[in-house]
């Protein structure tokens, strides 16, 4: 029985980053054997198991033979007839197809070493069209590794990808799986770039607005360290509401992603509110209500009407997200502000509101707003 490091962790000591999760294969070796050594067998399709002491991941050398649509559509065959070169050679790209025997050697039938150093992303070989899924990894990849470049054969093999249907075979957890990963990358905006160029995007997402504006907010969402959440909002701030449906993110995330663009339209009234008391003639009167109390100025009644609306008495961490991403597309927010305003509203005793209205609700209502506006006032700059 024989035990290689492969993948990931081969490609990322040959950039000289850290390693994280190593994946090993095992060639020369049955379900049997392996049983027999204390692994504990977790694979599905194909033989995969966790080592008795470390618990990483051992996986048989196999092949595998296209089957039917998509990515499920294989048949795979692990045995102690195949060979570790087998193995590599049905991987998706040449970075990840090298294996390091235990005395440090490599093994690169497919040059992909060359490839690391030439800052190349390649596929391994024709079979590429046959898994949508690689598709998506690679634009992944030139999301992570955001100074290689595409092979431009390979861009062509994701074209026919697009082109003969198999995206379409996609089903959305999956393709949210490779959304995740890719949005938590340092350059997230490539890969939607990558789908974009080869015709995915609009078949894998449809509704997605990938626009320059949108581009420029994630990426500044990125550069923050905002977390899943944050950047999914911001991907997903001009996109049609249906899109959410066809990507199955978590529920975290489309919350943010749905409060996201009624919380920058409110902010863009009141910054141009704000505008418009600046410059309007000294000594003009109001107009129908007092400014800091109406829900379209830039005051009081503005900012409770931003905090109801998301929430955030209940969600303070939810809101303080939100405006992490709001400020990524306006530049002009400030989360610690807005916190103590929020802060200073959560701090008004509704209990004692009550108890003193005697239960009529209307009364209670209305004294409740106006001390919450009043708690407001108290932070009109900060102070």
């Amino acid at each position: 029985m024989e035990v290689y490091i492969v993948g990931g962790a081969v490609r990322d000591a040959l950039l000289g980053q850290a390693a994280g999760d190593r994946d090993w294969v095992v060639v020369g070796a049955s379900p049997e054997i392996m049983a027999a050594r204390g692994f504990t067998p977790v694979g599905g399709d194909f033989p995969v198991f966790l080592h008795p002491r470390t618990h990483e991941e051992y996986a048989l050398a196999r092949t595998e033979r296209k089957s039917g649509r998509g990515y499920r559509g294989f048949v795979f065959h692990a045995g102690p007839d195949v060979t570790l070169e087998d193995d590599l050679r049905r991987r998706d790209l040449t970075v990840n197809a090298i294996a390091r025997a235990p005395d440090g050697a490599l093994i690169d039938p497919l040059d992909g070493a060359a490839d690391v150093r030439a800052r190349v992303l390649r596929h391994v070989g024709p079979a590429f069209v046959e898994d949508p899924v690689r598709l998506l990894r690679l634009a992944r990849f030139a999301a992570r590794f955001h100074d290689f470049s595409i092979a431009p054969e390979t861009l062509a093999l994701c074209r026919a990808l697009v082109r003969d249907g198999e995206v379409d075979a996609l089903v959305p957890e999956r393709v949210w799986q490779e959304f995740a990963k890719g949005l938590m990358t340092g350059h997230p905006g490539r890969m939607l770039d990558v789908l974009a160029e080869c015709g995915a995007l609009e078949r894998i997402a449809p509704g997605l607005a990938w626009r320059a504006d949108v581009a420029d907010g994630l990426a500044r969402g990125a550069a923050r360290g905002l977390d899943l959440a944050g950047r999914y909002a911001l991907l997903c701030r001009g996109s049609a509401p249906g899109l959410q449906d066809r990507l199955r993110a978590p529920s975290a995330c489309r919350d943010l992603a749905r409060l996201l663009p009624g919380a920058l339209e409110r902010l863009a009234r009141m910054a141009d509110a704000g505008a418009d008391a600046r410059t309007k003639p000294a000594g003009m009167p109001p107009r129908d209500a007092p400014v800091d109390s109406a829900p379209d100025s830039g005051g009081p009644g503005a900012w409770l009407a931003l905090l109801e609306s998301c929430d955030a008495l209940r969600r303070p961490d939810r809101f303080e997200a939100l405006l992490a991403a709001a400020d990524c597309v306006r530049g002009d927010v400030d989360p610690a502000l807005w916190m103590r305003r929020l802060a200073a509203v959560r701090a008004v005793d509704a209990g004692a509101i009550a108890r003193a209205a005697g239960g009529d609700a209307a009364r209670i209502r209305d004294d409740l707003r106006a001390a919450r506006l009043r708690a407001l006032e108290g932070v009109r700059t900060g102070c």
